[in-house]
């Protein structure tokens, strides 16, 4: 009989430790032999091999940092990312995720707020990312350390850390406490340049153990996570879940590769997938019939998931698709639907432990500018105009900055974010649901809508998309037969080849504003965007990329 594995109620008390403890409880619990990750390579990892190689790894590492600073890493999604978060650890240094599809400026300003002076990457990462020029590009600013040479000068000393550390951890591990930094990852900067977030080992643990008791998860489960480590979500669900759960993870390198993830999922037998809205309809479109059969859910975030799409992967795989809320701050997963709990339309509940409270948004009815409280909720932010100094939440409130509405039986639906919203004429328009509109007419396409100042009615509404064939006309007529008001139309529309989009699959809510008024020949001459439209319309690329590229985070 298949029985949930872990699907038990919240444990507050499996959060106080730090993670490298919870790394070693867990190799105790399900053995040290237990085969626990595959990597892109398809090297299979088991407890005991991650754990002497980042003890190892930690005791090189040790030459180039001090204890308790921020180290950068710049490592792609797979085992190594993994050892390098725990080599870090296990020797009292933070590891900082860097976003590598960021750019200089974004890099940069991450950097100067978390005071990073040391970043961890790989060469052969920079030569098949091809980013060469940003690293000669930051090398004034940073010093960078190749893993590959770090291993190869490991000491006599560094190998027998490595070979003691999982037997005797309490000689050697740094004495670290639930309520000190586990990790620094920066907000996507979708709206404007990125913070730096602070997140707690308790904070951690603590999504790691709410994600554990909401969801239904087997000892068969095998979780694919194809996301990003610099983002909360391939590093949390994606990579410390399953490794602090027992549950075998297969770990890919970008979330890009749509045919071979299709047939990575088919070999490896996953049951559980992470995604996002936009690449889960293109693994299933680039996949073969049966490819994707072996999963049995599909964990969502990041952006709606369109009815398109559901229908799609139900119809040609038979797959359910939970969708989630989360946010950096949040460790990220602050809401999803759960299996026979799934409620369309909806992220579903909150997570156990946390609290929220609404704040009226003037012009929207029945929903409000959504605030959260709870163990897995970040201990402040770093900014680059304040470096390195922490700036605590007021009373442990986050206010994320999203627009809800909860319905009597707890379940949470997004209107949109505040900064998402336009007002014409008075009136307030969700620019979430302009997209939605042109995702109904367009489904193969991606869409993004930006509002712009309007001398008439305060704002207007652009829509960006990659669907040669969007026109005004048939926005119209479709708003019309479903009840959606004229003001949801887009004044203009800007046709481009390629929705930018960030190394997380958001979209990039900056650099569509920038190409929108490039392509409107209406803009108003003060608002002409400062880069080239070629340059705006280039999408982030992740490793072993040469075309286009999630979730649940700000």
């Amino acid at each position: 009989m298949n029985v949930p594995a872990r699907h038990l109620p919240f444990n507050q008390k499996n959060a106080e430790k730090n993670v490298v403890s919870a790394l070693l409880d867990a190799r105790n619990t399900y053995g040290g032999k237990r085969q626990i990750m595959i990597d892109g390579d398809e090297r299979v990892m088991t407890y005991d091999d991650i754990l002497r190689a980042a003890f190892a790894l930690g005791s090189a590492i040790r030459k180039h940092t001090k204890r308790g600073e921020n180290v950068g890493v710049l490592l792609p999604t797979g085992v190594g990312a993994v050892i390098t978060f725990f080599a870090l650890h296990a020797y009292g240094r933070v590891p900082a995720m860097l976003n590598f599809t960021a750019g200089e400026k974004g890099l940069k300003a991450a950097c100067a707020a978390a005071e990073i002076s040391v970043v961890l990457t790989a060469h052969k990462f920079v030569e098949i990312g091809k980013f060469e020029d940003l690293i000669e590009q930051m090398k004034s600013t940073v010093k960078f350390v190749y893993l590959e040479e770090v291993r190869e000068k490991l000491s006599l000393v560094d190998k027998l850390h490595g070979a003691a550390g999982p037997i005797a951890p309490w000689l050697i591990q740094s004495r670290r406490g639930p309520s000190d930094v586990g990790v620094v990852l920066f907000t996507s900067g979708t709206e404007g340049e990125p913070k730096g977030v602070v997140l707690s080992h308790r904070n951690l643990l603590a999504n790691v153990e709410q994600v554990r008791s909401h969801i239904q998860l087997y000892d068969s489960d095998i979780v694919f996570n194809p996301l990003p480590t610099f983002h909360c979500f391939g590093l949390t669900v994606g990579s410390l879940m399953p490794l602090l759960l027992g549950l075998k993870a297969v770990q890919h390198p970008s979330p890009l590769q749509a045919r071979t993830i299709a047939t990575r999922v088919r070999d490896t037998g996953a049951t559980i997938l992470l995604s996002t809205d936009t690449f889960i309809s293109q693994y299933a479109r680039a996949g073969d019939q049966g490819d994707l059969n072996s999963v049995r859910l599909a964990v969502c975030g990041a952006e709606r998931v369109r009815d398109e799409t559901r229908q799609l992967v139900r119809r040609k795989y038979n797959i359910e698709i939970l969708e989630g809320y989360g946010v950096t701050e949040a460790a990220p997963v602050v809401a999803a639907n759960q299996i026979g709990a799934n409620k369309l339309g909806t992220v579903g509940r909150l997570l156990s432990g946390m609290d929220y409270k609404l704040e009226p948004v003037e012009g929207i009815p029945d929903a409000g500018r959504l605030h959260i409280r709870g163990p897995n909720i970040m201990m402040g932010y770093l900014k680059s105009d304040k470096p390195g100094v922490l700036q605590p939440l007021p009373e442990g409130w986050h206010d994320t900055g999203d627009v809800v509405s909860v319905d009597p039986e707890g379940y949470i639906a997004i209107r949109g974010r505040v900064k998402r919203f336009a007002k014409i004429g008075g009136e307030m328009v969700s620019l979430a649901v302009v997209e939605n509109c042109a995702s109904a007419l367009w489904p193969d396409h991606m869409h993004a809508a930006v509002s712009v100042p309007d001398d008439r009615k305060g704002e207007q509404i652009l829509l960006v998309t990659d669907a040669p064939q969007a026109n005004r006309g048939e926005l119209i007529a479709w708003a019309r037969n479903h009840g959606v008001p004229e003001l949801a139309v887009p004044r203009h529309i800007v046709h481009t080849e390629a929705v930018p989009v960030l190394g997380t699959g958001k979209t990039d809510y900056v650099r569509v504003k920038q190409l929108a008024l490039e392509g409107d020949t209406h803009k108003a001459p003060s608002l002409v965007q400062e880069v080239p439209l070629q340059q705006a319309a280039q999408t982030p690329r992740t490793e072993g990329q040469s075309d286009a590229a999630g979730p649940a985070a700000e």
